[in-house]
């Protein structure tokens, strides 16, 4: 077992890791935290060179073992501190916590750095106009990722990407796709044209009926989910405003069966990411 190195929960280094909760903080440091053994174990297994320092208790270091071995493979800064001071970093860190550095890429880095084991397929993306929710955020964050989409992006007010509910809630997927943030709806859906995706945005008001598309995949038919795609979610509370639903190529709903009014958010990005994973399979 490692020593421990870190003992007083009151030192100036604990207090500069925990105002990384803050939105100030990570701006002006160009740094966030990642809390918990999952996310901490993906990020320094995908995104190493990211990762600044990594932080676990005697007690997750030893339960943990494959991050230790990690961190170390990649010559990461490993910190040994006690309960006490990894809980006055963070009360949610369960003994294990990393500080990381931003990706910052634009849309165009982004789809230029496409995995290329994905080279061959279709583009799926998934953009939030005004996401409001941590939750909700990270949630699609983890959807995209399932359904193997290619980019995740924040536009307009959506929530700070690296807000530490936001990374707790992508469970790790944060750091197996990109994720722009810092860029109007209009940018982004501009540059994802440019890179000859369909716009879609998902609305409960859309004229067209994702099943039917879904049925249709690969026949020609416009739009086509078989081909590269770019799905639009709205805020939690209000949807896609008229200007933004504009700016999409079609509108398309969601259907609902049964006598629920609706879809959260996060349900509905995913019924709508993996219609059309399966149809570019």
């Amino acid at each position: 077992m490692p020593d421990v190195t870190l003992a007083n929960p009151r030192a100036d280094r604990v207090r500069q890791v925990r105002a990384l909760s803050g939105r100030s903080a990570r701006s002006r440091h160009g740094q966030f935290l990642v809390e918990g053994p999952q996310g901490v174990r993906e990020a320094v297994r995908h995104v190493p060179g990211s990762v600044r320092d990594v932080y676990l208790t005697p007690a997750a270091a030893s339960r943990y073992a494959e991050i230790v071995a990690d961190v170390r493979a990649a010559g990461l800064f490993l910190h040994i501190g006690t309960a006490e001071v990894l809980d006055a970093m963070s009360p949610d860190a369960q003994g294990v916590l990393a500080v990381v550095r931003p990706a910052g890429l634009t849309v165009d880095e982004a789809l230029a750095a496409r995995d290329p084991a994905r080279a061959g397929r279709p583009l799926l993306v998934a953009v939030l106009a005004a996401v409001r929710d941590p939750g909700n955020a990270g949630t699609v964050i983890r959807a995209a990722d399932a359904a193997g989409a290619d980019l995740v992006v924040l536009a307009g007010e959506s929530v700070d990407v690296h807000n530490p509910k936001v990374v707790r809630s992508t469970a790790g997927s944060l750091f197996h796709l990109p994720v722009v943030t810092g860029v109007t709806l209009e940018d982004a859906l501009a540059a994802l044209r440019a890179a000859g995706c369909h716009v879609l945005a998902a609305d409960g008001v859309g004229p067209l009926d994702l099943d039917e598309l879904l049925d249709d995949a690969g026949s020609g038919a416009a739009p086509d989910l078989a081909g590269p795609t770019a799905w639009v979610f709205g805020n939690e509370a209000w949807g896609l405003p008229e200007a933004d639903r504009a700016l999409a190529d079609a509108v398309v709903r969601v259907p609902i069966r049964g006598r629920a009014e609706s879809l959260n958010l996060a349900t509905a990005a995913t019924v709508c990411l993996y219609a059309s994973s399966r149809a570019q399979r």
